[in-house]
């Protein structure tokens, strides 16, 4: 399936932005925000005292209420992908926000790349210059049931110094770095790959763990991301032989003028238990 999700976010936010309004700031002096909560569920920062380097390890904590869902990187046909600003004049910067495996949900023709349950986003920040550390961040998420509601907060936090000890706020961030999907491995990885000429398919070579997804027999989960707002999903063909699978997935239509040579995407293959993600880079 393609999935493209700037327009039907556009008309959402658009029609339901006011919700966001009545969100509170929140902030505490320590090394966890406050929750903001809202209809859906709730959310908070956490983070840990910059390394030598300026470094900070940091996380988005969502909590969607039960029957809700709260969305990935790419989020499904309609959903909203999560976003995180940091004051400039914090003097922090985002460099990187990591996505633990996500799960597909479908609903009629709707799907969903998303999560049902709390999941902790990793965030990599750095902290110019030296000295004491206040966080100020804004952070936008969907929250969906029966609608979706775009959940905006400002979070505060400030950071004390290195050496005292935080196992609680390590806890959570070793927790969320272990559901991250892994780099790829000699028992799991994406050997070649190949655009057909029409750009209408995306040819798979995978070898995939022992005992995966149906001891064998099954076709693993893969989410083929391309230009930002696009997602390719359907499988076509796929053909597993022991610890190797071939397929080919549909892909929809891309932006108008779209060159895939020189560009790079990224594919996440889910196996069972397993998950690994990967970079396609097209010639």
């Amino acid at each position: 399936m393609m999935i493209i999700s700037s327009g039907p976010c556009r008309l959402l936010i658009a029609v339901v932005s006011v919700v966001t309004a009545l969100v509170p700031f929140s902030s505490a002096h320590a090394e966890m925000s406050a929750w903001a909560e809202n209809e859906g569920g709730r959310m908070r920062l956490v983070a840990l005292a910059p390394d030598a380097g300026g470094k900070i390890r940091a996380a988005l904590q969502i909590e969607p209420k039960s029957g809700w869902i709260t969305y990935w990187k790419e989020p499904g046909n309609s959903g909203i992908p999560p976003q995180i600003t940091i004051a400039a004049e914090s003097g922090v910067t985002l460099d990187a926000i990591a996505y633990p495996v996500p799960k597909h949900f479908f609903k009629g023709a709707i799907e969903d790349i998303a999560y049902d349950a709390p999941v902790t986003l990793p965030l990599s920040l750095t902290a110019a210059g030296k000295g004491p550390v206040t966080i100020d961040a804004a952070a936008f998420i969907g929250i969906c049931k029966d609608i979706c509601i775009p959940f905006q907060a400002n979070l505060q936090l400030k950071l004390g110094p290195a050496i005292q000890s935080h196992p609680q706020e390590e806890a959570i961030l070793q927790a969320a770095d272990a559901r991250l999907p892994k780099p790829p491995s000699p028992d799991f990885d994406v050997t070649a790959h190949a655009m057909s000429p029409d750009r209408k398919t995306l040819s798979l070579d995978l070898v995939l763990p022992a005992g995966g997804q149906g001891e064998g027999k099954g076709a693993p989960d893969i989410i083929v991301t391309g230009p930002s707002g696009y997602a390719f999903t359907k499988q076509i063909g796929g053909k597993r032989d022991g610890a190797t699978f071939k397929v080919d997935v549909a892909i929809g239509k891309l932006p108008k003028d779209y060159d895939v040579a020189g560009k790079r995407w990224s594919v996440l293959v889910i196996d069972g238990e397993r998950a690994m993600e990967t970079t396609l880079a097209f010639q």
